[in-house]
């Protein structure tokens, strides 16, 4: 699996390099993910532009990542689908659970704002 990881303070950006998201790719992601969340990633940005076919087990990936992010009180967020793989999370109604923005920029405003709403909610208690 080809990716590229760009690691932050409060988040990291894994981009995917590889055009199918499929059972091929799908473990070793999942895999990536959980030593994300296991070095104390909670705030991970997926970002699928290159990405330009996905299967149900590539969902299952996605919804790994999603889970693994909000246990640790974080967010996962998908940037950059293409049509087909955009269709694919519609049809399969994954566009209600999964945080899917356009660019990596709102990916990264949407993580501090979150972090700024959960640092006041601390203070207010």
């Amino acid at each position: 699996m080809k990716f590229t990881v760009d690691k932050h303070e409060k988040y990291v950006v894994v981009k995917l390099n590889e055009s199918k998201l499929n059972s091929l790719i799908t473990p070793q992601l999942k895999s990536e993910l959980i030593l994300m969340n296991t070095e104390g990633q909670r705030n991970i940005v997926l970002d699928l532009s290159a990405v330009k076919f996905a299967d149900s087990s590539g969902l299952s990936s996605l919804l790994v990542g999603h889970r693994l992010c909000k246990n640790g009180d974080g967010v996962f967020i998908l940037v950059g689908l293409n049509t087909p793989v955009s269709r694919l999370v519609t049809i399969s109604q994954l566009d209600n659970v999964l945080t899917v923005v356009n660019t990596t920029d709102e990916a990264i405003d949407l993580i501090f704002m979150e972090e700024i709403e959960k640092d006041l909610k601390k203070e207010s208690r």
